[in-house]
């Protein structure tokens, strides 16, 4: 079968500022035709009727975790991809924070080399530092020369000193470098966002300072170097204030936040919130890094994004086993899947409710995250390449461990019944 016709489909591109009900005509890998209607087509072409479905750019995931190598039986690179392509991603970006780490250039290379045939095209990023340990400078030079897609330990730099000389040596490689802000000290051992919701759920509190003070020093450095950056998880309000002002003063920095502190705030730790109840109160899949937001900070991320402040949604996929997970909520390891999960819940969640206009959703999940890594945006426009992702946004499935293609399932909507399905993703 060399082409397939879309009829009367919902076309979002962000680089255009397209939203319409159009044909869409894919010959041979390429977009051939967007018309408002397409009556002639060649006789082996595949005709599809898809009113109600939408069809935009392949999403693209700037950061998120492989257990492969170190811990397969979380996540192997083939799962990890089947994952992405099932949850409408077709660009994903690995953290360097794999078993050993990815701050050798012949480790990184090896690794590459076991990539499968790419359901999603897989990149990774290489170590700022040996081991992650943030004392001592890797070999920027030689990661750089194994086509990484830019620097970024994925974990807190403490060392402002380091930050400094990182931040002066990787400028003129010309890639992106990603910092996650966080003061680990004044965060200790806080497994929830400080606050009445934290001291109510017995919880020891992580203050919104350790994130904004890191943010605030990250920023100071950045305006002395001049070196663009981009922050990563952004949780606060705060946060966003600063961003804000940074970018009017014209600092070169682009930020993003992760998909679940758009869905959720404290609320959900206790089980319930807007979202509705889960299934009991302190799941571990909750316990994340930096922790859900209050109220607010949920709030004034949303603005945040609709604003332009916060230029992409990431997904931070964090696979980690039953037995991983199933422990005391302090005591889990932060992070949860969201890879298959999170366009779904975006959708019903941001759009369904009128917070974000589709086009808006599509922005920070596709267009704005290629832009934050320095990559040309991917569109639905005639002549290009078919990197596209087909979504009903009204089929009901049930997340289970059959219905995933991730091997983990440390997900708080486990066992929940979800509108909103990937039909298809076109690579």
């Amino acid at each position: 079968m060399n082409g397939e016709l879309l009829q009367q489909v919902r076309v979002l591109d962000p680089v255009s500022g397209t939203d319409r009900i159009a044909d869409v005509l894919i010959e041979n890998g390429d977009i051939k035709a967007v018309q408002e209607s397409i009556s002639d087509w060649p006789p082996d072409t595949q005709v599809r009727e898809c009113q109600g479905l939408i069809l935009g750019p392949g999403l693209v995931d700037i950061y998120s975790h492989s257990g492969e190598p170190g811990f397969e039986e979380r996540e192997t690179l083939e799962s990890l991809m089947e994952a992405a392509a099932a949850g409408g991603f077709t660009r994903l970006a690995i953290l360097p924070t794999t078993t050993p780490p990815l701050d050798h250039p012949g480790g990184l290379a090896l690794l590459k080399s076991k990539v499968p045939n790419p359901k999603a095209k897989i990149q990774f990023w290489g170590a700022l530092t040996l081991g992650l340990e943030g004392q001592q400078m890797a070999e920027l030079a030689d990661l750089a020369n194994v086509g990484i897609i830019g620097f970024s330990d994925g974990l807190p730099l403490s060392n402002l000193a380091l930050v400094r000389r990182l931040l002066e040596y990787v400028k003129p490689f010309e890639l992106p470098v990603a910092f996650w802000p966080c003061d680990r000290k004044l965060a200790g051992n806080g497994a929830a966002r400080e606050g009445v919701q934290s001291i109510t759920l017995g919880l020891p509190g992580n203050p919104a300072i350790a994130e904004t003070s890191a943010l605030a020093a990250l920023l100071e450095l950045v305006e002395a170097t001049g070196t663009p950056v981009h922050i990563m998880r952004v949780s606060c309000d705060r946060s966003v204030e600063l961003i804000k002002t940074a970018k009017k003063r014209g600092l070169p920095v682009t930020a993003s936040t992760t998909w679940m502190h758009l869905l959720l705030n404290t609320d959900a730790i206790a089980g319930m919130g807007e979202r509705g109840r889960f299934s009991f109160p302190y799941d571990p899949s909750l316990r994340l890094e930096p922790p859900l937001g209050n109220p607010n900070d949920q709030l004034a991320l949303i603005q945040g994004v609709k604003e332009g402040v916060i230029d992409a949604i990431a997904i931070d996929h964090s696979p980690y086993t039953y037995e991983e997970k199933t422990v005391a909520f302090a005591d889990t390891p932060p992070g949860a899947i969201g890879l298959e999960l999170a366009l779904s819940l975006l959708w019903q969640g941001l759009v369904e409710t009128g917070k974000l206009s589709a086009l808006e959703l599509w922005q920070v999940l596709s267009t704005g995250p290629s832009l934050c890594i320095r990559q040309t945006p991917i569109t639905a426009l005639p002549g290009m390449s078919a990197e596209l992702t087909l979504f009903n946004p009204q089929q009901s499935w049930k997340v289970e461990q059959q219905t995933l293609k991730s091997l983990s399932v440390n997900t708080p909507w486990l066992g929940q019944q979800l509108i909103g399905k990937v039909v298809k993703t076109w690579n």
